[in-house]
């Protein structure tokens, strides 16, 4: 059984996590095909949009525990904090935030550790009202290294991040909203962001694209660096075939996008 399961329709990716049995726990090979699932996503042009969600009753219940106690994994793991670079925990879930489309989690049951670190690798988060929150590695003598220092920046306060990091304890869907963990709650959120990301997907991709490339140079970037990227993309824009296209949909609106022209 494939340990996530991707499907395209409409140009709209929704790659499930699929180990229901347990709670999406995630294993080193899980980790290793959502690494390899984004990249090989980020290589297609005709992509619109990437749902993230998870099979059966919860999103993911963090780390598989019991991959740690075999000690082969644990090497691997020593290994793979000691070397130059980002680890493969830090690649596995920064690919989401690089891709070069939105990502919109939909959240449900458990979304814990690991699975709250992979959520927050999403530009858009949408939860059920009682959904489980938790940056959960401080209850078991850790600390977040899933790249959360780059996902979580700008979504809530310093003091808040240190209240629920060293607390490790769970915030349901509306507190989450409040705080802001979670972009919206929804009764249904895989159903939400499916709606969410054919309104997306009506948009010119490369537009899209240098919004994200934007917003995000806002959090992570100099002032200086983000005001010249604003610059560049929007000559790009101007220059680009779907930026003709978006002109031309005024008075055509049946007139398709091209596939994306810039990575």
């Amino acid at each position: 059984m494939p340990l996530i399961e991707i499907e395209h329709v409409d140009g709209i990716a929704t790659i499930r996590l699929n180990r229901p049995d347990k709670r999406n726990a995630m294993s080193f090979a899980l980790l290793r095909e959502l690494h390899a699932a984004a990249r090989s996503l980020g290589r297609d042009r005709k992509l619109r949009a990437v749902v993230l969600t998870g099979a059966g009753e919860s999103f993911s219940a963090g780390i598989d525990l019991g991959e740690l106690g075999n000690a082969r994994n644990r090497w691997f793991a020593f290994w793979e904090l000691l070397r130059p670079g980002p680890s493969l925990f830090q690649r596995a879930f920064l690919a989401w935030q690089e891709l070069p489309v939105p990502v919109i989690a939909a959240l449900h049951g458990h979304c814990f550790g690991a699975g709250m670190q992979l959520a927050l690798a999403a530009d858009i988060r949408i939860a059920t009202k009682d959904c489980q929150l938790s940056i959960m590695e401080a209850r078991w003598g850790l600390v977040p290294d899933m790249g959360l220092t780059r996902t979580l920046r700008g979504l809530v306060n310093a003091d808040v991040a240190k209240e629920l990091t060293y607390s490790a304890r769970i915030v349901d869907g509306n507190e989450a909203q409040m705080l802001g963990l979670v972009t919206r709650v929804d009764a249904d959120p895989l159903a939400a962001a499916l709606r969410l990301a054919g309104e997306f997907a009506t948009r010119s991709p490369d537009a899209l694209l240098a919004a994200k490339r934007v917003i995000d140079a806002m959090l992570h970037a100099s002032p200086r660096r983000a005001l010249a990227l604003e610059k560049r993309w929007q000559l790009k824009l101007l220059l680009g075939r779907n930026g003709r296209i978006a002109w031309a949909r005024a008075k055509d609106p049946q007139r398709p996008y091209a596939p994306r022209q810039y990575s």
